[in-house]
């Protein structure tokens, strides 16, 4: 029975690491308003590990969960209940929370997303996102998910749409550190510096470890040793937009102990594909589609 047990201990841990990771982009993006906490709850009810959020800060120094910087002017109602458009689309950075809650951003859907649905709702503040995750995950009894937190952040907006780097990340870092093991969380930016910054603190041992995420752009160059190299660091996971993957990549990529996990994959059969070369896992705006992958 000992010889059983340990025979299979190999196999069933092997089986666990291999697990093909089902990300909800902002929640489930295709089908409930983004980043909002419905969105993400339904995201865990479609059979998603991890859910992807964005992040930005308010006049008050909270951590709002957002994708931009503004109201997007193609889902956002004010407290009046006139549409925002690009002239009314504000800064979130030179508004209190309070302010920032009262505007809706689903009651009008999305073009984009034609099967999403309307509903009144706010952007969420971070902390209280967390809160209300793990307690539905308890509540139903489901595995704890994680959450994959992008730092919306750019050189060329501090002091105009975000503070500088270390307030930013400290930020968020408090947050993180108070309400979640910080083993459920990956930290990811388009910008090569805030990753910069927070491996920086991980070393200085200011920060506790997360797994740090890049994220390559579309028309970027994708070539592993240039970014590492622009880096400065080995990053956990390598994002890039799904058509750059091919197997030869991501053998390369693993070959450095580097997980892949591309964005944003909406068809199943972009899904299968990407799976097929090797890929840990997708980010996706529909986590239904990735069922059964």
């Amino acid at each position: 029975m000992k010889l059983l047990v340990l025979l299979l201990f190999p196999v069933l841990t092997f089986a666990q690491t291999m697990t093909f990771e089902i990300e909800g982009h902002r929640g489930a993006r295709g089908l409930v308003p983004e980043n909002t906490i419905p969105s993400f709850k339904k995201a865990i009810d479609l059979g998603a590990h991890v859910l992807e959020l964005d992040v930005v800060i308010s006049k008050d120094k909270q951590v709002v969960v957002s994708h931009d910087t503004y109201f997007n002017p193609e889902i956002t109602t004010d407290p009046k209940g006139e549409f925002v458009t690009k002239e009314t689309q504000g800064n979130l950075y030179t508004l209190d929370y309070k302010e920032i809650k009262k505007y809706d951003v689903g009651l009008r859907g999305n073009k984009g997303f034609p099967e999403q649905e309307k509903m009144k709702v706010y952007k969420p503040l971070l902390k209280d996102m967390i809160r209300e995750i793990e307690k539905y995950t308890k509540q139903k009894g489901l595995p704890a998910v994680k959450y994959n937190v992008e730092i919306k952040s750019n050189e060329k907006e501090i002091g105009k749409s975000q503070p500088d780097y270390a307030e930013f990340s400290d930020l968020v870092y408090k947050i993180l550190v108070k309400e979640l093991p910080l083993e459920r969380v990956n930290m990811q930016s388009f910008d090569y510096n805030m990753l910069k910054y927070w491996h920086a603190q991980m070393q200085a041992g200011k920060y506790k470890k997360v797994a740090m995420a890049v994220l390559i752009e579309p028309r970027a160059n994708n070539d592993v040793q240039v970014n590492i190299d622009k880096l400065g660091f080995k990053p956990d996971i390598w994002s890039p937009y799904f058509t750059q993957v091919n197997a030869e990549r991501v053998k390369q990529l693993h070959d450095l102990g580097i997980r892949v996990i591309p964005w944003t994959v909406n068809k199943r059969e972009e899904m299968e594909k990407v799976k097929a070369v090797g890929c840990d896992g997708v980010i996706t705006d529909y986590p239904d589609r990735a069922k059964g992958l």
